[in-house]
């Protein structure tokens, strides 16, 4: 039972990082802010690896970021 349920998440979460990646290349931003954003995307995935959890919760913060607007500085 538990590994459905683990399943269940990895499908959650790569879900929503399809749709997360997806938002950020349709972004009207500059493109170091897209870079950033694709970096934190990038972090989530490879956390995604070893604790799914941990990634689930980081996209999460990354998906409310979006959310609001705000996003990393462009530098």
């Amino acid at each position: 039972m538990e590994r459905d349920s683990q399943l269940e998440l990895y499908k959650a979460v790569a879900a929503r990082l399809k749709e997360a990646h997806t938002r950020v290349r349709e972004l009207q931003v500059p493109e170091g802010v897209r870079m950033a954003l694709s970096r934190k995307l990038l972090v989530v995935t490879a956390a995604a690896k070893h604790d799914l959890a941990d990634a689930a919760t980081r996209l999460d913060r990354l998906m409310k970021d979006l959310d609001e607007g705000r996003f990393p500085e462009d530098d």
